[in-house]
């Protein structure tokens, strides 16, 4: 029995030494495959953190549909995360440019850290970078802001998404839940934000539920 155990130990060693982690910090600046951008459905994020922190995105008449969580650089297999010497805070001039993409600066300041450290791009064309693949991406009418809960299923929130998207396919984004409830979608582009492209990692980590939430927006 002590043999065995020894044995399974060895082989979970020799997998963990050939597995790629998902998070690579400290990766070399500029170096990845595709972009993925995320949108929050922000009246979940509100219902289950947001309004318990008091954000301003969760008072009254402020929250929306879908905001902008982030632009994250990705491999096509795990993603950089905290790259390179220039982690530090953005500058004013970026800031303002943040204000008209994110909800917060906090939210901002994270973002860049984390991830618009690693696009190789200065604070300040990351966050161009951001509000330029948002700009691309079109929001099904229906999910602009929905006046009531709602429940759909997560292909249907995709193929809404592909409808009014040309050339973006189920293969090519993502829907996210948490609790129940929509959470984000993630929508994969080319390095050069010039279209969109498959992410099979991506892909995958789609909500399996057969139906979610979608909580109205308030």
């Amino acid at each position: 029995m002590r043999s065995f155990l020894f044995v399974l130990g060895f082989l979970a060693g020799l997998s963990g030494a050939v597995a790629q982690p998902r998070e690579n910090r400290g990766a070399a600046m500029g170096e990845f495959d595709f972009y993925v951008l995320s949108l929050s459905w922000s009246a979940t994020w509100c219902e289950l953190t947001g309004a318990r922190r008091g954000a301003r995105q969760c008072e009254p008449g402020r929250n929306p549909g879908f905001v902008v969580h982030g632009l994250w650089p990705q491999y096509e297999r795990g993603y950089p995360a905290f790259c390179g010497p220039d982690g530090r805070n953005p500058s004013r001039a970026a800031m303002n440019r943040a204000e008209t993409v994110l909800p917060d600066q906090g939210l901002a300041r994270h973002q860049w850290r984390k991830h618009g450290s690693c696009s190789g791009l200065p604070p300040e064309a990351y966050f161009d970078a951001t509000a330029a693949a948002r700009t691309r991406v079109k929001v099904p009418e229906k999910l602009i802001a929905p006046r009531e809960n709602t429940r759909l299923a997560p292909l249907d929130i995709e193929r809404a998404f592909a409808d009014v998207n040309p050339g973006l396919r189920a293969d090519m984004m993502s829907v996210t839940c948490d609790r129940g409830m929509l959470e984000e979608i993630r929508i994969c582009f080319t390095k050069d934000l010039r279209g969109f492209r498959s992410c099979e990692q991506v892909d995958r980590d789609s909500c399996r539920a057969r139906e979610i939430t979608v909580p109205s927006a308030r």
